[in-house]
C-alpha cells in the first residue's frame, strides 16, 4: 500500500549504516600474468585501503597482512600506492610512508627509516630490472618539500637514489618495454598538473641513473596524461593540444594524433596512477574516455575506432589491458560499482566483484537525468537530476519536493553518473538532488575547464544557483526548501553561496574552505599556487582573496548552516571552519558544528561517516520542519530558537 507522506518523512530501507556496511569502493585495478588485482577502502576496518588479489584459479583473497594499509601520502591524495610485477609485490604503508615488500602475508621494508617520522613518501612505481623507479616526496623540518624520481633496489639493499630533480613535481615515470629508457611527466609551480605538463624521455642505465633528457611534448598550456609504450616500444600519451584530452604517439620525432575527438581520454591528476588506455593484442588500443558526462570504451585499430557497449555509464581511474582483455571498475545509475573483465573482441563483459554486497529493488533507485540549463555570461552548465524516488510514498497534493544541490570537489575535478547510496539515502527519503558539474569541471573540454581560472567563487556559485533556479522554475523542486552541500571545494562554494546569495535556505559544509588568504598560505606543497590560476597570484591580488572568502563576508549569512571538519585536515585546517562557526555564533544564525578526531581531508572510518549522515539528516528535519521516519541522534544547534 502506498503511504501518503511529506517529503523528507519517506521512510528508506537505505539505512545509514547501509553507507559504509553495505560494500566498499572499489579502485587501483592491475594485472599481472592471470592474477587480477585491486583495492578495497575499508570503513569498518578504519577506513584502511586492502589490496586483494583474483588469482588465475578465481580465488579472491587479501595480500596485506591484518592492519597494513595501502596508502602513500605524496601530494596528500596519494594513489599509485602499490605496484606489481612478475608475483613482485610492493606498496606504500599508510602508517610510516615506507614502501614493503609484500610476500606471503607478510611486509618486509626496503626502504629505510626516514629522519623525520613519515617524512619519506613513494608513490607511482615502475619496475625496472630487480630495481624500483618512483616518485619520492621528501619531508625535512626547515627544508621545502622536496618532490624527485628515485631508483632502489626491491631487496631493500641499498636506500634511493636520486635519478632526476630540479622540477616542483614529478609522475608517471615508464619504463620502455626493452628497458633502455625512461619517460616521465614534470611540471612546476605554479601551473597544476591539467594546467600544464612536460612529457621527457630519457636513456636508462641497467641501475637505474638516466642521460640525454629530451623533451618530447607538453608545456605551459598543454596538459599531458599518462605516458605509455606500447608493446613494440612507440611511445604514446594523452594531451589537451587541441582543447579535448586526445591519444597521440611520438614516431621518429613528430608527434601524431591517433584518432581526433570531442571527448575526454584524460583525467585531472588529482592522485596518482590513473590510466585510461592500453595496448591489446596485434597493435590495438582500448581506451576510455568521457563524452557529455557519461564514459564510454572504444577499441582503436590504426584509423578506426569501434564502439565497445557495456552496460556502464562511469569506468573508474584506472583500466589495466591484458591480452584481448580489459579490467577496470566500473558502474552507472542503477548498476553499484563494480570490478568488471571486457572481453573487447567478443563484447562480453563479467562481473569480478562487486562493491555493494546487498540487492537494492531497483524502483527505489533514482536514475540520473543529464540536464544542461542557461547560466551568467550566456552560457550553459551541466548537472544530473535525479528526483525522489520510493514506490512505498507519495507526497500530499500539491506538495513539491525540497531540493539538494551537490557541489563536486577540486574544483578541477567532475561528478559522474554512477549508483551512489549517499545520494540514494536523500532521494528515496523524498528529495530531490541535482550533482552539477559547474565550469571548471572536467569532462567537457579544456576551455570548459579553463573558465573557472580567476573566476572561483563566482561562476561554480553561479552555476549551482542557476541549477536550482532552473529546477524550481520548472516545478520540479520547492523553491523555498532549496539547501547546497558540499566537501572541500564544494564546501567552498556551499559557504560562497550562503554568504552572497540569498537563494538556499540552508547548507552543509563537510571541510569546505572559509578563508581563501590561509588556504593559499597554510597548505600543502602541491595545491600551495592552486589559486594563482582558481583567483590571482598571493598577496597581489589579496583584495580579491578577501573580497570571495565567505569568512570575511559573515554579514551575507542569513540562513542555518552545519559544519562537518576532520581535526587532522592538513588541506582544509580546522581553524577555517572554527572561524566561520565562531563569525556564525556572534550573528545569531543558527549552526551546528560537528569535529572528528583521527579524520583528514575526507572522512574514511565507518563511525565518523555514519556519523556526519545523520547530523545533516537530522538538521535538515529541524530546517525544514518535517518528522523523520528515522531514530536520529540529535546534535546541538546553536541559536535553534531562531529556526
Amino acid at each position: 500500500m502506498t503511504v501518503t507522506a511529506p517529503y523528507g518523512s519517506w521512510e528508506s530501507p537505505i539505512t545509514i549504516s547501509m553507507l559504509t556496511e553495505a560494500g566498499v569502493p572499489l579502485g587501483a585495478v592491475r594485472t599481472d600474468g592471470g592474477d587480477l588485482y585491486w583495492t578495497e577502502s575499508r570503513a569498518l576496518e578504519g577506513g584502511r585501503t586492502v589490496i586483494v588479489r583474483r588469482n588465475a584459479h578465481g580465488e579472491i583473497s587479501d595480500v596485506v597482512p591484518p592492519g597494513f594499509n595501502s596508502r602513500t601520502r605524496v601530494h596528500e591524495y596519494g594513489g599509485g600506492s602499490y605496484a606489481v610485477e612478475d608475483g613482485v609485490l610492493i606498496s606504500s604503508d599508510f602508517v610510516d610512508q615506507r614502501v614493503y615488500r609484500l610476500e606471503a602475508g607478510q611486509a618486509t621494508a626496503i626502504t629505510p627509516e626516514p629522519k623525520v617520522a613519515a617524512g619519506d613518501r613513494f608513490a607511482d612505481f615502475e619496475f625496472h630490472g630487480d630495481r624500483i623507479i618512483c616518485v619520492r616526496e621528501r619531508h625535512r623540518e626547515g627544508k621545502e618539500v622536496a618532490n624527485t624520481l628515485v631508483t632502489f633496489p626491491l631487496d631493500g639493499s641499498d636506500k634511493p637514489r636520486v635519478i632526476t630533480k630540479g622540477h616542483d613535481f614529478y609522475s608517471s615515470p615508464r619504463v620502455s618495454p626493452d628497458g633502455t629508457a625512461l619517460a616521465w611527466l614534470s611540471w612546476d609551480h605554479p601551473r597544476m598538473p591539467w594546467d600544464g605538463t612536460e612529457l621527457w624521455v630519457a636513456a636508462l642505465a641497467p641501475d637505474g641513473s638516466i642521460s640525454e633528457p629530451e623533451l618530447v611534448a607538453g608545456g605551459d598550456d598543454e596538459s599531458v596524461f599518462q605516458p605509455e609504450w606500447s608493446p613494440t616500444g612507440v611511445l604514446h600519451f594523452v594531451s589537451d593540444r587541441t582543447g579535448w584530452w586526445n591519444l597521440f604517439r611520438a614516431v621518429d620525432g613528430h608527434i601524431e594524433a591517433l584518432h581526433l575527438m570531442d571527448a575526454e581520454f584524460g583525467m585531472p591528476q588529482w592522485v596518482f596512477g590513473m590510466s585510461r588506455y592500453g595496448f591489446l593484442l596485434n597493435d590495438r588500443i582500448a581506451a576510455v574516455y568521457s563524452s557529455g558526462g557519461f564514459d564510454h570504451v572504444a577499441i582503436i585499430d590504426g584509423d578506426m575506432v569501434q564502439s565497445v557497449p557495456v552496460s556502464y555509464d562511469h569506468i573508474g581511474p584506472t583500466v589495466a589491458v591484458c591480452g584481448d582483455q580489459l579490467f577496470t571498475t566500473a558502474g552507472s545509475g542503477g548498476i553499484p560499482m563494480a570490478v568488471i573483465r571486457v572481453d573487447v573482441d567478443t563484447e562480453a563483459v563479467k562481473v569480478v566483484k562487486n562493491s555493494l554486497e546487498i540487492d537494492i529493488d531497483p524502483s527505489l533507485i533514482s536514475l540520473p537525468e543529464a540536464i544542461e540549463f542557461p547560466t551568467t555570461n550566456d552560457e550553459i552548465a551541466h548537472a544530473f537530476y535525479y528526483p525522489p524516488r520510493n514506490p512505498n510514498f507519495v507526497a500530499p497534493p500539491g506538495e513539491t519536493p525540497p531540493l539538494l544541490v551537490f557541489s563536486h570537489g577540486g574544483p578541477t575535478a567532475a561528478t559522474s553518473p554512477e549508483l551512489d547510496l549517499g545520494l540514494q539515502f536523500w532521494t528515496s527519503r523524498g528529495f530531490a538532488v541535482v550533482d552539477v558539474n559547474y565550469r571548471g569541471s572536467t569532462g567537457y573540454g579544456r576551455a570548459y575547464r579553463n573558465a573557472l581560472r580567476e573566476q572561483w567563487g563566482v561562476v561554480d556559485l553561479d552555476d549551482c544557483i542557476n541549477a536550482a533556479l532552473f529546477l524550481a522554475d520548472a516545478g520540479h523542486v520547492d523553491g523555498e526548501r532549496m539547501a547546497i552541500r558540499g566537501g572541500s571545494a564544494g564546501g567552498y562554494t556551499t559557504l560562497c553561496a550562503l554568504a552572497f546569495a540569498d537563494v538556499f535556505a540552508a547548507g552543509a559544509s563537510y571541510f569546505g574552505v572559509g578563508d581563501l588568504a590561509a588556504l593559499a598560505t597554510d597548505t600543502h606543497k602541491f595545491e600551495s599556487r592552486y589559486l594563482d590560476s582558481m583567483i590571482g597570484p598571493y598577496p597581489e591580488a589579496a583584495d580579491v582573496y578577501e573580497a570571495r572568502s565567505p569568512i570575511h563576508n559573515v554579514d551575507g549569512f542569513s540562513c542555518p548552516v552545519v559544519l562537518l571538519q576532520g581535526l587532522d585536515d592538513r588541506v582544509v585546517p580546522p581553524p577555517q571552519a572554527e572561524e566561520i562557526v565562531a563569525a556564525l555564533d556572534a550573528k545569531g544564525i543558527p549552526h551546528a558544528y560537528v569535529p572528528f578526531e583521527g579524520e583528514g581531508h575526507g572522512f574514511r572510518k565507518a563511525e565518523n561517516i555514519e556519523r556526519a549522515r545523520e547530523v545533516e539528516f537530522y538538521f535538515y528535519s529541524r530546517v525544514f520542519g518535517f518528522d523523520s521516519a528515522d531514530v536520529l541522534d540529535p546534535v546541538e544547534i546553536a541559536h535553534e530558537e531562531a529556526l
